[in-house]
């Protein structure tokens, strides 16, 4: 070791001079290699800069990767060893990004951060303010120890290697699935599409429903014949179709209905609204027969039937969107139109009220 003036002789350890307790015999401290030459040091900051800088490379291969290999059934998808390539290389990429990453705040810890014992007695009760004080200059010092102010290529490259890897984070959550785009706002009801019974899919009159009957209905379009015309739907597409366009008819006195539109949307009393709680997404079925109340099972959301659906308790944001109803030339109830709102729970595009 040289004679010269060493950096970092002023962090001497505190002694226990003024402690209650004697030193029990601590080692003497032993310098590293980094702490007395000026070249270990650099060459030790190269080689954190350049794992930071590793894991970069590989967060920005993750993207390549993504883009490049193909996934899918069919004999259709890229492989490597017998193994998904997309699989393999993503994974090897990410975990390649994260690994660099420790291994880097590893060896700037062991290497470049201060390297000297502290002795802190604990004690009994809360500090006084002069200890708080002491606490965060303390603090303060181990940020100025930890050289992250005086060593910007350290610092530079460990933001940039965090920085990017927030890339991987933003392509695994747009392959999550597609986004809605306005599906949202629409469903398969259509003007002068019948209203069916669900799960039989029969039309309904005006004279099938009696003063508070409360009818589980669809649309016509869910149940295709040669004699309605629409297309047969598979799968998938009639469960989208049918929790989105669900519906319940009550019918009440028209003298009983609050509300202008809901009186032009109805038929002889007839009321026609969404099936799907504007809270979270629930089944509605729970009626009221002598105060027109619709509730939700789940959280009591409760809608007044006879004033546009409005909420009157519980936790749903929104009034139960109406369906505009009317007849068709054989006296069948049918759509005027599509809702005129979003349907189901609310969402952050969605700006009706």
């Amino acid at each position: 070791m040289s004679d010269s003036h060493n950096p970092h002789d002023d962090m001497v350890p505190a002694t226990f001079a003024d402690e209650p307790i004697a030193n029990p015999g601590l080692p003497a401290h032993q310098w590293r290699p980094t702490d007395v030459d000026p070249k270990a040091e650099k060459r030790a900051e190269r080689q954190v800069a350049t794992l930071f800088g590793l894991s970069m490379v590989c967060a920005v291969l993750f993207l390549v990767c993504y883009f490049t290999f193909s996934v899918g059934g069919g004999g259709g998808a890229d492989t490597i060893a017998g193994l998904g390539a997309s699989n393999v290389t993503l994974g090897a990429t990410l975990g390649g990004a994260l690994l660099f990453i420790g291994i880097g705040v590893i060896q700037w810890a062991r290497k470049l951060m201060a390297d000297h014992e502290i002795v802190e007695f604990r004690h009994t009760a809360a500090s006084p303010d002069e200890d708080r004080e002491a606490t965060l200059a303390a603090l303060n010092a181990g940020l100025e120890e930890s050289g992250i102010g005086r060593r910007p290529l350290v610092r530079n490259t460990l933001l940039g290697a965090i920085g990017i890897l927030g890339l991987p984070a933003i392509v695994m959550l747009r392959d999550l699935g597609p986004l809605p785009g306005d599906k949202l706002q629409h469903t398969i009801w259509r003007r002068g599409m019948r209203v069916v019974r669900d799960v039989v899919g029969t039309p309904i009159k005006v004279s099938d429903l009696e003063l508070g009957d409360l009818v589980n209905a669809l649309p016509e379009a869910l149940f295709p014949t040669e004699e309605n015309g629409y297309p047969e739907l598979d799968g998938v597409e009639v469960q989208q179709a049918k929790v989105k366009a669900a519906v319940i008819l009550n019918r009440m006195e028209p003298e009983e209905i609050v509300s202008r539109q809901t009186l032009n949307w109805s038929v002889n009393g007839i009321v026609c609204y969404s099936k799907i709680c504007t809270h979270v997404g629930c089944p509605i079925s729970l009626n009221e027969r002598t105060t027109h109340h619709l509730l939700c099972p789940c959280h009591q959301s409760t809608f007044d039937l006879t004033d546009s659906g409005k909420v009157i308790f519980g936790p749903a944001g929104h009034a139960l969107p109406q369906l505009p109803l009317t007849v068709d030339d054989e006296g069948y109830l049918v759509a005027q139109s599509d809702f005129t709102e979003p349907v189901g729970p609310s969402f952050w595009e969605r700006d009706s009220k």
